[in-house]
């Protein structure tokens, strides 16, 4: 625990560097683990999910035990080793895309929409970054354990990972983790600073009629955004040799846009951060029984009836602030406003011969309480996954809406605020049976007072293990009736147009399916979307609703394959197609592909894997980002097409509990002209927004035994 709290001081002082470097001194002394392949785990996944592999399973006796479970599942997971996929490691899924830096905005490439009825403030272009209450873990574990990763990249960009586990007493365990994002990025106005916090605890009383569970998430997130490249073209001129210098739409020569890792603060940017507390009792009824051995007894219990109460408390704040530079007077920001916006902003002002800057402000934040009470019946005593679930819950909402203005020495400050109140029912059945062939999962949730009224969730889902040949099908239903966010209320300060009516609730029914086969590392995903009164963004701050019926299919394959011996291919290639008058764009087809060698060269504490991947992005009208409104949003205007498909060259390799990651990524920027050798013909993911050229990354990841 020392260690521990050594580490955590420095990363609070932000001395960050130097915290990176204390991580890698102090897991100099550390203990190991045994870990197993972690090639077991690829496979798995999609609709049908997969078990992870056990890092621990060839544990020695003097070694530790530790699983894990979820808030809302009782089944316990092990520990696992994967090293393949980076993406995990710091949040970059393969199949999503941010806006050039690590920290950025950032959304799926796949078309999800928002399936959850009730209270949204609106606000998910960073969900990426954020720890949440349902990615809460709860360990048991025999030792205290510790996880330590240090990640820096190009331009001095760092993550850095605390996670630490134990036991205070054999019924009784906490967790402590810390997340650091700090990427100052390779163009103006683009640095970006997070910091991701969570304490859980899990306690299980000696007869095990009571346990609780508790849960802090807190999340600062902070990035400049500059609105984009001026001139798309100004990438393939030789003016612009330094891509730091390309002039950009918002923030252009700010100081912190200029690669400095200790410069966290945010002129021009976003500010948003959300925490939550949740506290969690359960008392159950039904049958004691004990184990007696020559030594000890040990009480067991056989729950038939639960009784649960939640209370979770949870905070929203969403800022854009823009404090325009006085020392930029020819700063493109103010034509910007006016154009995208039909904001009459100036940008700076002269007070005499002074020249001064003006400021643009808008904030939405938040305070939600909710109080559920919650009845289990377990018909099966000794099958704790089989229950059927009833509960209501109250739920009190408090909003503040700030704008602030200051043009020309003068200060405009509306504010307004919103009360309001859901009273919501639920009902729950589960059953994985106790053969382990079926798992069966049906949820209801009908919002009954309001101001979500009338909202409700429907959900099925059944899937069967067929055989070793064929693995596991499921199959399932759902359907979702939910308010627009709150964004589109004329209440919200990011409401930017009086003239939208967005007034129908959205509905939304979804099909899926999927076939897990773990035999033969594959797993084929398949999902059907009918939607009707979809909410969006347009032209940077227009909002509208698409009232016709529209779908989308998706089908996804991952797969390995053995190309020869240690040589494997794996992909994970998603076809997407929508039809309907609809404002989803969507490309048709996304495909990452890793193409290596994975194996231990004979060597038995050993694994390496390296070779190269390769993501397509099929030609798309791409959403653009709305900095002013913190939403990606719909647009026509603008095809992005990949120079190249996106390629990276990695090397990752794990030594028992060491895992090492050396990594080349955006080769495919490599060009000869106009300034010669270099990697600089970016990829687009986005209108005016390019990927940065080369990044090269690497890092460590150590788990040891206190």
């Amino acid at each position: 625990m020392s260690n521990l709290s050594g580490i955590i001081s420095a990363v609070n002082g932000r001395r960050i560097i130097t915290a990176g470097l204390v991580i890698i001194a102090l897991l100099s002394g550390s203990g190991l683990l045994a870990q197993t392949n972690p090639m077991q785990k690829f496979g798995g996944g999609g609709a049908g999910g997969g078990k992870a592999s056990d890092t621990l399973a060839h544990r020695k006796p003097d070694t530790i035990t530790i699983h894990y479970r979820y808030l809302d599942t009782s089944s316990l997971n092990k520990l696992d080793s994967d090293i393949l996929d980076f993406g995990t490691k710091i949040p970059s899924p393969s199949t999503s895309i941010n806006l050039g830096n690590l920290g950025t905005p950032a959304r799926s490439l796949i078309f999800t929409p928002h399936l959850q009825s009730g209270f949204d403030p609106g606000f998910h272009a960073y969900d990426q970054y954020l720890y949440t209450v349902n990615d809460t873990k709860f360990y048991n574990t025999t030792k205290p354990y510790t996880e330590l990763g240090y990640f820096l990249g190009s331009r001095s960009e760092q993550t850095i990972d605390i996670f630490h586990t134990q036991n205070i007493r054999p019924n009784f365990n906490f967790v402590l983790q810390y997340r650091l994002i700090n990427a100052p990025g390779k163009f103006q106005n683009q640095n970006t600073n997070h910091d991701n916090y969570r304490a859980s605890s899990w306690y299980q009383s000696y007869n095990k009629r009571y346990q609780n569970f508790f849960i802090f998430v807190g999340n600062k997130l902070e990035a400049s955004d500059n609105g984009g490249l001026v001139k798309k073209s100004d990438l393939d001129t030789s003016y612009y040799s330094n891509q730091l210098t390309l002039p950009v739409n918002l923030g252009n020569n700010l100081t912190s846009s200029y690669g400095n890792p200790f410069v966290t603060s945010v002129t021009t940017g976003t500010k948003y951060s959300t925490n939550t507390i949740l506290f969690r009792n359960q008392y159950d009824l039904g049958q004691k029984d004990s184990i007696v051995t020559d030594t000890s007894v040990i009480p067991l219990f056989y729950p038939r009836v639960r009784l649960e109460n939640t209370l979770a408390y949870t905070t929203y704040s969403y800022t854009f602030l823009d404090e325009a530079n006085p020392l930029a007077p020819y700063s493109l920001d103010s034509t910007w406003y006016t154009q995208k916006y039909n904001l009459n902003y100036v940008g700076r002002s002269q007070i005499g011969t002074r020249l001064v800057a003006d400021t643009f402000f808008r904030k939405d934040a938040w305070h939600v309480v909710s109080d559920d009470f919650s009845i289990y019946q377990f018909p099966d005593a000794h099958n704790p996954q089989q229950f059927f679930k009833i509960g209501a819950t109250l739920e009190s909402i408090k909003g503040t809406f700030d704008s602030a203005s200051l043009y020309s020495g003068s200060l405009i400050y509306p504010k307004g605020s919103a009360s309001d109140y859901n009273v919501f029912g639920h009902a729950e059945y589960r059953n994985k049976t106790r053969n382990q062939k079926w798992d069966i999962e049906a949820f209801g949730k009908l919002y009954l007072e309001g101001l979500n009224v009338g909202d409700y969730n429907a959900y099925v889902a059944l899937k069967r293990y067929i055989s070793k040949a064929i693995g596991y099908f499921q199959g399932g239903f759902e359907n979702v009736l939910r308010t627009p966010s709150y964004i589109f209320n004329s209440g919200s300060a990011f409401n930017y147009d009086p003239t939208a009516h967005v007034n129908g609730k959205e509905n939304t029914t979804h099909i899926f399916a999927s076939l897990d086969q773990p035999e033969h590392r594959m797993s084929v995903t398949g999902s059907y979307y009918l939607m009707s009164n979809y909410s969006y963004v347009s032209n940077f701050y227009k909002l509208g609703q698409q009232g016709a019926l529209f779908n989308m299919l998706e089908i996804s394959l991952k797969k390995q394959f053995t190309l020869y011996r240690h040589w494997k291919w794996r992909t994970n290639t998603t076809f997407q197609q929508v039809a309907g008058s609809s404002p989803v764009h969507a490309p048709l087809l996304v495909s990452f592909n890793q193409i290596g060698y994975d194996g231990n060269f004979g060597l038995h504490n050993l694994f390496v894997s390296f070779g190269t991947e390769i993501r397509y992005i099929s030609t798309y009208k791409a959403d653009g980002y709305s900095p002013l409104t913190g939403q990606f949003f719909t647009q026509s205007d603008s095809t992005i097409a990949q120079r190249l498909p996106d390629i990276n060259l990695y090397l990752h390799l794990r030594i028992r509990s060491f895992s090492g990651y050396v990594r080349l990524e955006n080769l495919n920027a490599f060009t000869l002209k106009p300034n010669g050798f270099g990697f600089y013909a970016n990829n687009f993911i986005a209108p005016s927004y390019p990927e940065p050229g080369m990044v090269i990354r690497f890092g460590v990841l150590w788990g040891f035994v206190n």
